[in-house]
């Protein structure tokens, strides 16, 4: 009786660390593979949230998974959905691909039946989803095969990214060879050279044309009724990349029927009768100036059609001046006046800078047969070279030695000529020159010179004709002598008769 009772309570406490040592060693391997999970599923998902990110960008972690590949557009929907998958999971508590953790159930109380049972803990039940098969369900996946899959993936993606970035740092040397080669070139190019054909051919581009000098400043160039009245703005394309922005002002006969019209009855006017002018003005500013406001108004009150040009470059035109594009704006402009006006005669009138750049168009339209219906230029030079020496900002450095040649050399670079002296010789058209005796800018004797040479040149010399007006106008403000608009209209009447 006693033996068998020791042997009782000792297979019992066999029987229970049998029992309860079992189930708190299944119960710590699970809390371990929870952890674990834990571990790996953060790890996956940095490495998924890393390679979405990077797809979102435009870059690639595999070279065969790039964004422009047919299969890359897959994968980044694939990607984007696990790391979706795995914010979800963090917002939930539990890291992606692991199990929600579950309180440990408590130990079951004895049953009613008797000590047989006491001591033992109730087996806990295994849940449908857990990712273990319960009896009688076939094909269902194992606990660890998601977050295998996992690891495999974050593996792969790992692997693929860094063989790209061994691949990048293997093309280093040559990267660096290719930039120390470029840099070398552009070294070369600079030291074999002197400094100032770098420095001087752009600086008399930018003091030739003054372009960048944009005034009066605040001014929409696409309402030009808040500065002039009976006026339209439009835009001529000359070639791609070069708009023109241009003002048409109708003669102010015109002006209450042009109220509210649109640019279809503006072009249209044009073959009203009236004569048309084309207007070049000089460098600097562009059409809306003051002073060129105040010439746009005469012509305009004694019955003149005038379009303001801004060259390319200037105002709101686009591309970039040069004596080339600033001739072919000026003959882009013509033809397409004369094109619209009819019967109606089309003159040129350029002032300071914009002499050249008539003289080039004429000169260029007459060895096409279509010569110019008259010239009128305000302010006249002989040509560019010559107007520099004499420009007042330049006249303080006339005194260094090697100034003028440098000077020469870099107009020659940038092909700035504007030879009036030279185009004259070749016109047959009206040519009526004017100028200020007051003219600081451009002195008279060059306007004088160039009247000599056309003179010389024209065959009919009645076509020729020089007038010269009194001081108090200096180089811009000829409009507000009250004879001009006289001497135009006198002048243009006699040569279209």
């Amino acid at each position: 009786m006693g033996g068998e009772g020791r042997r009782g309570r000792e297979g019992g406490r066999e029987g229970g660390c049998r029992t309860w040592g079992g189930s708190r060693k299944r119960q710590k391997g699970q809390r371990k593979r929870k952890r674990a999970g834990h571990r790996r599923g953060r790890q996956g998902c940095f490495v998924q949230t890393f390679r979405g990110l990077v797809s979102d960008f435009g870059f690639t972690t595999c070279p065969v998974r790039a964004p422009g590949h047919p299969a890359g557009r897959a994968h980044t929907r694939e990607v984007t959905r696990k790391v979706k998958g795995c914010a979800a999971s963090w917002e939930g508590g539990a890291a992606p691909g692991s199990r929600a953790r579950r309180a440990p159930r408590g130990r079951a109380r004895a049953g009613a039946g008797g000590g047989a049972g006491r001591g033992r803990a109730r087996r806990p039940r295994r849940r449908l989803g857990s990712g273990s098969a319960r009896p009688g369900l076939r094909g269902a996946a194992r606990p660890g095969s998601a977050r295998r899959g996992m690891d495999a993936d974050a593996q792969g993606c790992v692997a693929s990214w860094w063989a790209m970035v061994v691949r990048n740092l293997r093309s280093f040397p040559h990267s660096c060879s290719t930039l120390g080669r470029k840099i070398a070139s552009l070294y070369h190019s600079f030291t074999s050279k002197p400094l100032k054909e770098h420095i001087f051919p752009p600086l008399m581009n930018m003091l030739i044309f003054f372009n960048f000098f944009k005034a009066p400043f605040l001014v929409d160039l696409k309402k030009p009724e808040l500065k002039i009245p009976h006026t339209v703005n439009f835009y001529i394309r000359v070639e791609p990349g070069v708009i023109l922005g241009i003002w048409h002002t109708v003669p102010s006969c015109w002006g209450k029927d042009a109220k509210g019209k649109d640019c279809g009855w503006y072009e249209a006017a044009l073959h009203d009768g009236n004569p048309i002018i084309v207007y070049l003005h000089g460098s600097a500013e562009h059409r809306a100036a003051p002073h060129r406001l105040e010439l746009v108004k005469v012509l305009s009150d004694g019955g003149f059609h005038v379009l303001s040009v801004d060259y390319r470059g200037f105002g709101d035109s686009t591309g970039k001046p040069t004596e080339e594009g600033l001739t072919s704006d000026a003959v882009c402009v013509y033809e397409w006046t004369k094109a619209r006006s009819g019967t109606t005669p089309v003159c040129l009138w350029g002032h300071s800078l914009g002499t050249g750049v008539a003289t080039n168009a004429a000169k260029v339209l007459e060895e096409k047969g279509f010569p110019v219906d008259a010239i009128i230029l305000e302010a006249p030079f002989t040509n560019i070279w010559v107007a520099s020496i004499n420009y007042p900002l330049l006249k303080i450095y006339r005194k260094l030695p090697g100034f003028l040649r440098t000077l020469m050399d870099a107009l020659r670079k940038d092909k700035i000529v504007f030879p009036n002296d030279e185009n004259v010789k070749c016109l047959s058209s009206p040519l009526l020159i004017i100028h200020g005796e007051d003219d600081n800018t451009v002195p008279l004797e060059f306007g004088k010179e160039l009247y000599e040479i056309a003179h010389n040149a024209y065959r009919n010399k009645e076509r020729v004709k020089m007038v010269i007006f009194p001081s108090g106008f200096q180089h811009n403000f000829l409009c507000r002598n009250p004879t001009l608009l006289k001497t135009v209209r006198d002048f243009l009447s006699k040569q279209w008769a």
